[in-house]
């Protein structure tokens, strides 16, 4: 447990972060589904609106450091190749 005052804050910001965090990827994990749902029951224009919202999600979350650019990126590219093969 830490015991300077610094690193009490330092434990306060952590578990806030961390929170914050976990509800950010759960999000995104939630509209990469959506995307992956609607390609899978060929709603070509439900698809098209689900990748326009994910993307924007993604890069934000890449910009921010909770996933790497590149992650990111990948997700974005394969997203769209599905939505484009409708």
């Amino acid at each position: 447990m830490a015991t300077h005052k610094s690193a009490e804050k330092r434990d306060r910001q952590n578990k806030k972060h961390r929170t914050r965090n976990v509800a950010d990827k759960s999000a995104i994990k939630t509209k990469i589904k959506m995307v992956i749902a609607n390609v899978d029951s060929k709603n070509k224009e439900t698809s098209i609106n689900a990748l326009k919202a994910v993307i924007p999600a993604l890069d934000k979350a890449a910009v921010k450091g909770l996933i790497h650019k590149k992650n990111a990126s990948r997700k974005i590219s394969r997203l769209t190749k599905k939505v484009n093969a409708l």
